[in-house]
């Protein structure tokens, strides 16, 4: 094990990346890890799953719990996830809560989102282990109201009050996370859908992080913009006097945002190539750590080499490891190995925990799989870590 002032960590170590594990939990995540490491079973999988969730009565959903489920979600509900935080606080780590119910589109769902947004500030402001809630706005208000603002199109009376009412409903949410001390991460759209929720989310930022920080803005790099308009909003930030949050994440509609630009026409707001997004990503983690005492930060990426690009900065620079601004995440179920190294060291590291009921979170859980068996190499490279600690402990052979 490295020395505790080098400040290299040895992501590798897996003994401390899956120490949460009971051996059992180890064997099921090797076993899932080798089925999504075929990418025609994840297929057939996820096409039973989206069948699955129509099946009357929930009767599908044992199974789905038993499985994916298990692996990447914390329980069906708010007090199911208090186990996962608990063991999470035991290795050191933070939760940040995410329902994760998705692609709603009335009005009922809306409120049915905000008021479980409610309860999970509610929840985190009674648990020390908690800072931090995540939300999509786009459970708030229907797709066609952002794409109408993003293209300049007039909204009809009923689009302009579904606005108002998103509006009202983040705005309502904002209120609470202030008064309660949680802060809020807000997820990142599609490229046709962003510029509208980026100009609610400053607006907000500059209302409700006088003090701290409670309200951050998604930055996906993989974007050829993003770079430039980090800098933008934190000159906003600057000028207005308010602390900036930024979450950096690399991105999560590359396919879809590729094939929509072809279809319609125009350049696609997507790095030409992993390199200039790493490059971007990279660069944004500097600009961020250089401007450290305004801007609270988050590396929320999977990237073994932007997690150690930020550690060596931090040594470097000189800045605390505990400082509250320099902050780190990942996906619960995934990349164990840099959640549980970085704790280790004292660094400040949550996981992402999605909740909510099986059918509801299934689309999620289709991403997941789906991520993990696209050509990266993350997905080789989790299997490889698991079989390492999986022969370590001497439950396999080979």
């Amino acid at each position: 094990m490295a020395d505790p002032g080098d400040p290299r960590i040895d992501f590798q170590n897996t003994e401390i990346a899956f120490s949460y594990k009971t051996d059992r939990q180890l064997r099921q995540a090797y076993h899932l890890f080798r089925f999504m490491n075929h990418p025609t079973l994840v297929r057939i999988g996820t096409t039973l799953g989206r069948v699955a969730a129509r099946i009357p009565l929930g009767l599908a959903d044992p199974i789905i719990e038993a499985t994916i489920f298990r692996q990447f979600c914390g329980g069906t509900s708010l007090l199911n996830c208090q186990r996962i935080i608990d063991n999470l606080n035991k290795h050191k780590t933070l939760t940040i809560l995410d329902y994760g119910v998705e692609a709603k589109e009335n009005d009922e769902d809306f409120q049915k989102t905000l008021d479980e947004n409610l309860k999970a500030i509610e929840f985190a402001y009674s648990n020390p282990n908690v800072p931090v809630i995540s939300t999509k706005l786009t459970g708030y208000v229907p797709m066609i109201v952002l794409e109408k603002l993003q293209s300049g199109v007039s909204l009809n009376a009923q689009e302009q009050m579904q606005w108002q009412r998103l509006r009202d409903r983040f705005r309502k949410l904002c209120e609470k996370a202030h008064e309660f001390g949680v802060s809020i991460f807000v997820d990142a759209e599609e490229s046709w859908i962003q510029d509208p929720l980026d100009q609610l989310v400053n607006e907000y930022m500059a209302l409700f992080n006088r003090e701290k920080p409670i309200i951050y803005n998604t930055f996906q790099m993989y974007r050829n913009d993003r770079l430039s308009f980090l800098h933008q909003s934190y000159e906003m930030a600057r000028q207005g006097n308010y602390i900036f949050g930024a979450k950096l994440v690399r991105g999560a509609y590359m396919e879809k945002e590729r094939q929509r630009a072809a279809d319609k026409g125009y350049p696609s707001p997507i790095h030409v190539n992993k390199e200039s997004t790493d490059k971007d990503y990279d660069e944004a983690v500097r600009f961020t750590l250089d401007h450290i005492e305004d801007i609270s930060m988050v590396n929320a990426s999977h990237n073994w080499e932007s997690n150690a690009l930020q550690v060596e900065l931090v040594e470097r620079k000189g800045i605390s490891k505990d400082h509250p601004f320099v902050n780190f995440c990942q996906l619960l179920g995934m990349s164990d190995n840099l959640t549980f190294n970085l704790a280790h060291r004292g660094y400040h590291v949550a996981k992402y925990v999605p909740y909510g009921p099986v059918r509801e979170v299934i689309p999620y859980l289709i991403r997941r799989a789906e991520e993990n068996s696209s050509v990266t190499g993350d997905m080789g490279r989790e299997l490889k870590l698991l079989h390492q600690e999986m022969k370590r402990r001497g439950l396999i052979s080979q």
